[in-house]
């Protein structure tokens, strides 16, 4: 009973959603009251108040708070709009400058987590829309699909990459070969390539050059740039030591250290700057985001509480050896699809030991097939729905912070072409390498 009553408030979590998009926020929290407060009260498990927390990803949250600020600061010294300047003179129009930083989000995202990557560039992107006077919605959707792209390229790209690469007893250089093949850093590289035709389809239209007029944008301080690329160069090395702090028993150490950064940014900057603090909050903290993004891990946490991530798990191990195209091709595309609307990181973690489970039955080749299939559909899946990675409701969220009201239909048209070819791609690859 309780899981068909938690995956009835699931369902219409996401239906209100898309339906009232601009009353996400207390839609989405309401209904994780509702969901929290049934279980604990109705449930037969021991779902409790400390559990809801419990499932509330700080580390996302706190990593989101601090980079708003260094963000904040950063877009306040107008460096981003002298990036963009000279990035634009490099370039002959804006439809090349859009890719180019899109595809630099990518890039950095293997290495940094994808809502610090968005947060880090969306002020460039922003910058450059203005300057072209075109709209900033489809640039920061291209820059933010584009960063979820990458998380599956390294070890260090994403959470769920760590996790596998536990799994499966994998180094950080294994994420680029592995028993003499090319590894699933390429697949996610080729990826990114065939993404290009993509984009430029959609920003066809936007071949509006840029006049530069020299060295006419003044940066007011280059802290909050310094300090920004301290923060990106912490997160790398978070990623090797062995020091962490947790919370709930989870790591926050990444979080931890995007809030000092972001502390000392504003503080630096504005004392030195005779800035206002309180001005700067205000212009750069969404509080709304921040509390979308905790109902919803509310309301994830619940799915997976009452055990319907282990069903759809159980599934694939009913799968089991008698097909191995068949269960590679499950993997990827019900992966796909579930993580445009579940947390990959539960689903990722429950989905593990099942493919562990299986390996006896295969050789190490096809093991990682496997894995790299469940790692490609895990990241990517989210890129179908502006709700199914937090670096898309950040994204949607600095938006609708500057006044853009962004329809579910502006989302689509980017994240599902953007989507189906990185998976296609990274699916058949993945095939070719290790499944023949």
């Amino acid at each position: 009973m309780e899981k068909i009553v938690v995956l009835c408030l699931f369902i219409l979590t996401y239906v209100l959603i898309i339906a009232f998009s601009n009353h996400k926020t207390w839609t989405t929290g309401g209904i994780a009251v509702v969901t929290a407060l049934f279980l604990i009260i109705f449930g037969k498990s021991d779902y409790g108040f400390i559990t809801a927390l419990k499932s509330i990803k700080y580390d996302v949250i706190f990593m989101l708070a601090g980079i708003m600020l260094t963000v904040g600061v950063f877009s306040d010294s107008g460096m981003p709009n002298k990036i963009a300047d000279k990035l634009m003179s490099k370039m002959p129009n804006a439809i090349t400058a859009v890719i180019t930083v899109s595809l630099l989000s990518g890039f950095i995202s293997a290495f940094v987590d994808n809502v610090a990557t968005l947060l880090m560039l969306a002020p460039i992107g922003f910058a450059i829309a203005k300057k072209v006077n075109v709209s900033p919605i489809p640039v920061l959707i291209a820059i933010s699909v584009s960063s979820n792209l990458q998380g599956a390229a390294t070890l260090i790209g994403d959470t769920t990459s760590i996790m596998l690469a536990d799994a499966a007893g994998m180094n950080f250089f294994d994420f680029f070969f592995v028993n003499g093949k090319a590894s699933i850093f390429w697949a996610v590289e080729i990826g990114a390539l065939v993404t290009i035709p993509v984009l430029w389809f959609v920003f066809r239209k936007n071949k509006q050059k840029f006049e530069y007029l020299g060295d006419n944008v003044k940066v007011k301080s280059l802290v909050p740039t310094v300090i920004l690329l301290l923060n990106m160069a912490l997160l790398v090395c978070t990623s090797f030591v062995k020091f962490d702090i947790l919370l709930f028993g989870k790591s926050i150490l990444n979080g931890v250290v995007c809030m000092v950064c972001g502390v000392v940014a504003l503080t630096v900057y504005c004392l030195t700057k005779k800035e206002s603090p309180i001005r700067i909050f205000k212009d750069s903290f969404d509080y709304q985001t921040v509390l979308f993004l905790l109902s919803l891990f509310i309301i994830i946490g619940c799915v997976e509480n009452v055990g319907i991530i282990k069903d759809i798990a159980n599934f694939f191990a009913s799968v089991g050896s008698q097909n191995v195209v068949l269960l590679y091709t499950l993997i990827v595309f019900v992966s796909v699809l579930l993580s445009a609307f579940i947390d990959n990181i539960p689903y990722v973690a429950t989905m593990l030991p099942v493919i562990s489970g299986l390996a006896g039955s295969f050789s190490p080749d096809i093991t990682l097939m496997l894995y790299f299939g469940l790692l490609i559909g895990a990241t990517l899946g989210g890129n179908i729905t502006p709700f199914g990675a937090s670096a898309n409701v950040v994204a949607i969220g600095m938006l609708k912070k500057e006044g853009y009201t962004v329809k579910n239909l502006d989302f689509f048209k980017i994240g599902v072409p953007f989507t189906l070819v990185a998976v296609l791609s990274g699916y058949l690859y993945c095939f070719l390498v290790f499944g023949l």
